[in-house]
């Protein structure tokens, strides 16, 4: 049981560092950041990518949003593989959206695996 806890603890700290660090990139608007983004037409919108992902991350991280942090992280790193997908560049958003869903699953599997329904007579 320990050692679930410590894998879980560890695995959303790695899901919550990628994009936590990526939105620091963003904010900080570097060279590199600003160019590989403009080359996909986002360029304008670092300062909003840069708080949406730090911002969903800490929704992510708290326990009583973890769900709302899940859905719009995941919805987030969707759309950034559909744009990697529409520009033909490398696809950087799955190794973040695949940890997040690893760490999700390992916190509340029930998000994945819901109990059974009981219907009330």
């Amino acid at each position: 049981m320990k050692a679930k806890k410590i894998t879980t603890i560890v695995l959303t700290a790695l899901a919550s560092l990628l994009p936590v660090l990526g939105g620091v990139m963003k904010l900080s608007q570097s060279p590199e950041m600003l160019e590989k983004l403009s080359e996909v037409g986002v360029g304008s919108y670092l300062v909003p990518l840069g708080l949406m992902e730090i911002g969903f991350t800490a929704l992510f991280v708290y326990p009583k949003t973890m769900k709302i942090g899940f859905i719009l992280l995941t919805c987030y790193f969707a759309g950034a593989i559909a744009t990697e997908l529409s520009h033909g560049t490398a696809f950087n958003a799955v190794l973040p959206l695949a940890l997040i869903w690893i760490a999700a699953f390992l916190r509340d599997a029930s998000i994945f695996l819901p109990g059974k329904v009981t219907v009330a007579n």
